[in-house]
């Protein structure tokens, strides 16, 4: 894994956007599935790949409410490339999950790229689903591991695709809680969010050898912390304030080199992982600033005003990842 694990030298830099990164790019009769691509990062990530020519289609458990956040973009909602369409789907609901694969796969149309990008913020107190799984766990990582095998018949079709599970430099915070994945005892909610990020990381691994002989790679792009999100404007305006995310009026800090991004910026590395040429022959990597990121297992404090997002050998550990997918059958089936 560490031969692979090493930055490519893109040329482009953590302030690069992703309509530079996809500058050049021609994505005209590609198809697109991407959760969470109505706000904040995903639709910077759903506005790029449109313009250079993609079908996309952003699921969510409010398919109107998404359709109204990109209502225009491409010029219409359809089908045709440069367009965008949206559709119903509740990664906390398996049968949800099962409902848009078996709609996907009933058109016949093969699934080039698949952006795993939704995420559940962390609630203070531990909350599950209807299975008794924790939320972030069940969210970031499960729902995505079964939306991804179930159309794994339309990414084979695509003679070519692409997986990229939208993960985060928390995966340098911990491992696989493998005894107690779910945080019956001892709920944190940082930690419980950077296990559902280290599992993204971990999942792309052994997604991308097992698959990738049928022509599919895998990617866990970082893509940076963008003020506004779900994810971080949980945290409340003290807290954020706190980590120099925003300043004393409430205005989002913008330095790309401490991480601190805009949603264009924060979009780069994910459209770099989705369809940049950079990455051809190459997967099972884990990137950031639209590039691959390189190892680094120093053991540093964790530092919410100065984070470090480069990866740990850890998360990309090939023993582990083949058991995380183990264990995730064994509670998607359940």
């Amino acid at each position: 894994m560490s031969e692979k694990q090493r930055p490519l030298g893109s040329g482009f830099t953590p302030a690069s956007t992703a309509r530079e990164v996809l500058a050049g790019v021609d994505l005209a009769g590609r198809n697109v599935v991407i959760t969470g691509g109505h706000a904040g990062i995903g639709l910077a990530v759903t506005t790029a790949l449109v313009e250079a020519g993609a079908s996309v289609t952003s699921v969510s458990r409010d398919p109107d409410r998404a359709a109204r956040a990109l209502a225009g973009l491409g010029g219409s909602l359809g089908d045709a490339p440069g367009t965008v369409a949206t559709d119903r789907l509740d990664l906390l609901d398996p049968a949800s999950v099962d409902a848009f694969t078996g709609r996907w796969l009933a058109t016949g149309r093969p699934l080039h790229i698949l952006v795993n990008g939704a995420g559940a913020p962390g609630p203070p107190e531990r909350t599950v689903d209807a299975r008794g799984y924790e939320v972030q766990f069940a969210t970031n990582h499960l729902g995505h591991f079964q939306l991804t095998r179930g159309l794994l018949p339309a990414l084979r079709a695509a003679r070519g695709a692409r997986v990229v599970n939208v993960t985060s430099g928390a995966q340098r915070l911990t491992g696989i809680r493998w005894d107690d994945p779910h945080f019956t005892t001892g709920y944190e909610a940082h930690l419980a969010y950077a296990q559902s990020k280290t599992a993204n990381v971990l999942f792309t691994v052994e997604l991308d050898r097992r698959w990738a002989p049928h022509g599919i790679r895998g990617y866990a792009p970082h893509p940076g912390i963008v003020v506004g999100t779900a994810l971080n404007g949980a945290a409340g305006e003290e807290s954020l304030r706190a980590m120099g995310l925003i300043d004393a009026e409430g205005r989002p800090i913008i330095d790309p080199a401490r991480e601190r991004k805009t949603p264009e910026q924060g979009a780069a590395t994910i459209v770099f992982a989705a369809a940049s040429p950079l990455l051809a022959g190459v997967g099972g990597v884990y990137l950031r600033n639209s590039d691959i990121s390189e190892l680094d297992d120093e053991d540093r404090p964790f530092d919410p005003v100065e984070p470090v997002s480069t990866v740990m050998s850890r998360s990309l550990d090939p023993e582990s990842a083949q058991r995380l997918w183990a264990l995730s059958e064994q509670l998607t089936a359940a």
